[in-house]
């Protein structure tokens, strides 16, 4: 089956546009420079994303794979006010994520008893996917900044100088607006690498609110239409040019303890979610993570992310930021 994507794009000289592919061809969109601004129109002329993009699709074709080697592709999505995105995330959402989870709380708990993870997972297999018209088991939920700290395909993953650790996350990210009488649109889906710390997290689950405030890269492949219920993909991390580590990973519903729709249920069930124009990226979660295979990763590691029915993957080379001495002061 093919799928339309949207890529966005910045020449050399600066100038942005959006490039509609559907199988093998790829053309520019005429008429707007961003992805926001083709969903924005689509909402108002009461069309699809697909159809606004392909009603637009100009003459001027493109070289996908050449463009992202050059460096000119940018994330699924953006936003020219970084503070109207909103970066947030739901865990324990695939069939056996408890299991890396649940082996780094469990000795801290140090009882018997199942840890929290393991019963919020529970309780998300039994009714994460309710049927039409219920109300669902509310997942896991968290905050991961706003759109500063979002990165596109080819840009460093930087970890903050304090972070004890800097891991990938394979996943996909619903990609969202929010249209002017308040109703939140799903624009599509893209590869997405929530990258978080998990030493720090292990430490204390209460800490995972900490572990999360981290970038998070977004792949150039925006994926139209309702995706596919199986994806399979593969994550791995290079060192100095040879694989380090390597791993199938699933997603997608069929692969899911939670239906989208139910994710997206309780997220937006907040007003404070659903301010006209603002743009929201919400991570699904996933099941494989080289933190619980004992990575340590270091900088100059290379992440990589791909999987069908993307056409490109998502790389990003981990770096370490300078310490911020940050001073508060009375006033």
């Amino acid at each position: 089956m093919t799928f339309q994507r949207l890529v966005q794009h910045r020449a050399d000289d600066g100038t942005r546009g959006v490039i509609w592919a559907n199988g093998e061809q790829a053309v520019f969109v005429d008429q707007v420079d961003t992805t926001r601004a083709l969903a924005l129109a689509a909402i108002g002329e009461g069309r699809t994303l697909a159809e606004e993009a392909q009603r637009r699709a100009g003459s001027r074709g493109v070289d996908l794979a050449a463009e992202l080697a050059a460096g000119r592709l940018l994330p699924a999505i953006d936003h020219d006010d970084p503070a109207r995105m909103i970066l947030a995330g739901t865990g324990l959402t695939h069939l056996g994520s408890a299991e890396g989870r649940d082996k780094m709380h469990k000795a801290a708990a140090q009882a018997e008893h199942q840890t929290d993870s393991m019963r919020m997972f529970l309780e998300g297999v039994a009714g994460g996917k309710p049927a039409p018209g219920e109300t669902g088991q509310q997942p896991e939920w968290f905050y991961k900044g706003d759109g500063s700290g979002l990165v596109g395909p080819g840009a460093p993953l930087r970890s903050p100088a304090f972070a004890q650790d800097g891991s990938e996350e394979p996943e996909l990210a619903g990609i969202y607006v929010i249209g002017e009488d308040g109703t939140p649109w799903r624009l599509g889906v893209a590869l997405a690498n929530e990258f978080s710390d998990h030493v720090t997290e292990r430490h204390n689950y209460l800490w995972l609110a900490h572990s999360k405030l981290r970038p998070a890269a977004l792949g150039a492949e925006l994926l139209l239409g309702t995706p596919p219920a199986d994806i399979r993909g593969t994550s791995r991390i290079l060192r100095d040019g040879a694989t380090l580590w390597e791993k199938p990973f699933l997603t997608g519903e069929a692969n899911m303890s939670h239906h989208i729709a139910n994710l997206e249920a309780h997220h937006f069930k907040y007003a404070g979610f659903r301010r006209p124009g603002d743009i929201h990226v919400h991570f699904f979660g996933t099941a494989t993570l080289s933190f619980a295979d004992g990575v340590t990763t270091q900088p100059g590691d290379e992440f990589e992310i791909s999987a069908e029915p993307f056409v490109l993957p998502l790389r990003n080379r981990l770096e370490v930021g300078p310490a911020d001495n940050v001073t508060v002061r009375a006033l």
